[in-house]
Parts: structure tokens; C-alpha cells; sequence
């Protein structure tokens, strides 16, 4: 397993304290627009205006990303403003998600919103565009954001048609012990790695991922895909270790074979308050170490949302055209 990023690496873009108290500013803005609900479209509107307004430094890395995720898929801002000493209990329910326009929730969607459109999906988090991850008690062995031990690398939502193209996870609280970490492997990494022979296997539709019992029947879902999708030589990954099924003994052999090149080449990064890590779901799987929490109102808390690209891509499963899939 690689090492954690530090200033100074690919991927790593560290705010100044004045571009911070920038971003702290519209965030307070935002924050005070009413109903102050995340999910409210007036207010989403609001805030695709207000992101323009971002650090010039940091639109340029955002639109940077946007356009190529690099080797590792991943941009890690750091410094954004994040006060722990501010911040009400960590959550302890489960499906936990953020709808009042707080500072962090406001924090996440303008810089998100530089990359495309904030999608959420009906079944998930009850549809909130801006979703919490904490440790639930009795969860710890799920495996799901609820959970704390090891959760497996995956594509997020890899079951779904339209899945999201970036995941958006900002750190408001890290874990008592800073042991969880987030962990990224890139195919751009993994394919320098792979046999023709085994990469040619996860070219072809001989794999299935399962849907959560919550989603119900997708249709879709099921059917045979393949791990490596689209340019040979750059493809996107399509995968989640734990949903993801072999359909013969030799696409399973390819995909333990991948799975043992991502673990070689994985990232573990230790998020900090005010460290947002954006994944490209298309390039990147991710997962987490294990932690310990102990539902003292000061556990590891991230807010996550999820970008689309092509917005229009998924018209006809967002009623009314608004933010929330099927």
C-alpha cells in the first residue's frame, strides 16, 4: 500500500488562509439564503451562482480535474474552513444526511458544483444531495458508509446506469485514533500492472454487480458488464468487490488478479477537517480502512455528494428534472 499524499504530490491542491476565508465567506452567504435547505432548488440555484465566485486558484485546479483526473483519479483540496470547535455531535442515526445549508454542507456543494451536477438517488440517504458518513452503532460490520471495519474498494453505485462520475467526500471530524483512512487505486495505476491476457478478460461482459436490497429491481443491475470499459489503452473501471460476481473461473481469476494490483497501488490517505477528497468514479475505486469508533459525539464525519457530468444523460429517471434518481 502506497503512502498517504502530502503537499507538494500530484493531486494535492492546499488553499491559503485568505483563499480559505474566501470560500468561508460564501459559504456564510449561502448558509443564511432562505429556507437555508440544501435540497430546496432556489437555493441550489443560488449556489451554482455563488461557486463562480471561488478562488481563482482553485477553479482553475477544479476545471483542471474535470477535464483529466490524472494517473491517480483523484484531487485532494486541503484547508478549506472547517471549525471542529463549531460543530454540533457527530450524527449517530442511521441514513444520515445534512438538509439545513450549514457552513461544511455549503462548503461541499459550491466547490462540487464547479465540476457538474449534484445528483443524489431516491433510495439512498433518502434522496439528500448532501449525505453524512458516520459510524452507526450496531452497523460496524456493514458493509456500507455506516460501517467501520474495512470497507472494500469499489466504484460508487456501480450497479446503477447512472451512476455518479465524482464523489465528493469533506472531512468535518476525522477518527479518534486518525487509523480510518480513505483509500484510492486507479486503473491508470493498475493497468501498468496487468497481463494482456488478464486485462483482455476484464474487457468482457463476465461479471455481474448486484443492487442493494434498497434500490430494488433495476433491471440493468444485473446484467453482464465488463470491469474494463471503453479505450483499451485508457479504459474506465466498473467494479465493486464486494457486489461484483464472476460469471466463470476465469474472469474470477482476472479479477483477483486485479483486485491484488489495486491493493499494491492503493493510497491511504488520512483526511483532516477542511481536506476535501474528490474521486473520479469513473478512473478510481475507493474504500476505508478500519477504525474504532466510540459514539461519543466526536466520531470520524464526512459529508459526501455525488457529481454528474451530463446531467441530461439522466432525464427521463429525475422527475420534474430535478436532482434525485430512480
Amino acid at each position: 500500500m502506497s503512502s498517504t499524499l502530502t503537499r507538494g504530490d500530484a493531486g494535492v491542491f492546499l488553499l491559503t488562509d485568505g483563499e480559505s476565508d474566501a470560500v468561508s465567506e460564501i459559504a456564510a452567504e449561502l448558509a443564511a439564503i432562505s429556507p437555508g435547505l440544501v435540497d430546496s432548488p432556489d437555493w441550489m440555484a443560488a449556489a451554482r451562482i455563488a461557486s463562480c465566485r471561488l478562488p481563482a486558484r482553485l477553479l482553475e485546479a477544479l476545471r483542471g480535474f474535470r477535464h483529466d483526473a490524472g494517473d491517480r483519479g483523484l484531487l485532494l483540496i486541503r484547508n478549506l474552513p472547517i471549525d471542529d470547535s463549531a460543530l454540533p455531535p457527530t450524527p449517530t442515526e442511521p441514513q444520515s444526511v445534512e438538509r439545513q445549508a450549514t457552513q461544511p454542507a455549503s462548503v461541499i456543494v459550491q466547490v462540487m458544483l464547479q465540476l457538474g451536477e449534484i445528483i443524489a438517488y431516491r433510495n439512498e440517504k433518502h434522496g439528500a444531495l448532501v449525505q453524512n458518513v458516520v459510524p452507526v452503532a450496531g452497523q460496524e460490520k456493514a458493509q456500507s458508509n455506516a460501517g467501520s471495519i474495512m470497507l472494500e474498494m469499489h466504484t460508487e453505485n456501480a450497479f446503477h446506469p447512472h451512476r455518479p462520475d465524482f464523489v465528493g467526500l469533506l472531512c468535518l471530524r476525522g477518527d479518534h485514533d486518525r487509523i480510518g483512512r480513505l483509500c484510492i487505486s486507479s486503473v491508470r495505476e493498475a493497468l501498468r500492472h496487468l497481463d494482456e491476457p488478464t486485462a483482455d478478460l476484464l474487457r468482457q461482459p463476465r461479471y455481474r454487480t448486484e443492487a442493494p436490497p434498497s434500490f430494488g429491481d433495476l433491471g440493468d443491475g444485473g446484467t453482464p458488464h465488463p470491469i474494463l470499459i471503453g479505450d483499451p489503452t485508457d479504459p474506465d473501471l466498473l467494479v465493486d468487490f464486494h457486489a461484483t460476481h464472476p460469471l466463470d473461473s476465469d474472469a474470477e481469476r482476472a479479477m483477483d488478479a486485479l483486485r491484488v494490483v489495486l491493493e499494491e497501488i492503493t493510497h491511504a490517505l488520512l483526511l483532516l477537517p477542511g481536506d476535501l477528497a474528490i474521486v473520479d468514479n469513473r478512473l478510481a475505486v475507493h474504500g476505508r480502512t478500519s477504525f474504532i469508533p466510540r459514539y461519543d459525539g466526536h466520531d470520524r464525519w464526512l459529508h459526501r455528494a455525488f457529481v454528474h457530468l451530463n446531467h441530461r444523460r439522466s432525464r427521463a429517471g429525475r422527475p420534474s428534472g430535478g436532482y434525485v434518481l430512480g
